[in-house]
């Protein structure tokens, strides 16, 4: 689906449902519910975020694995 898509059902949804209040109540809630659980969820970041852990990481030491190495030989090999 997308955005457009999940926009239009998300305001039928909430047409039919404002006509009832313990409905309009319920979901007001679980709204709430979400919106503290992205903010609070760490694993979230912006693109911009991303990319600049990306360009960090790049510039920390690397290894690469030798012909015929395994992981476990490259673990041990950098200790």
């Amino acid at each position: 689906m997308t955005a457009i898509q999940l926009n239009a059902e998300m305001l039928r949804n909430m047409s039919i449902i404002a006509e009832e209040e313990n409905l309009l109540k319920r979901a007001a809630k679980y709204l709430r519910k979400l919106v503290a659980e992205k903010r609070t969820d760490p694993t979230l970041m912006t693109k911009e975020e991303f990319f600049a852990r990306i360009d960090e990481a790049k510039k920390g030491p690397t290894y690469e694995l030798r012909e015929g190495e395994t992981l476990e030989d490259l673990i041990k090999r950098v200790g």
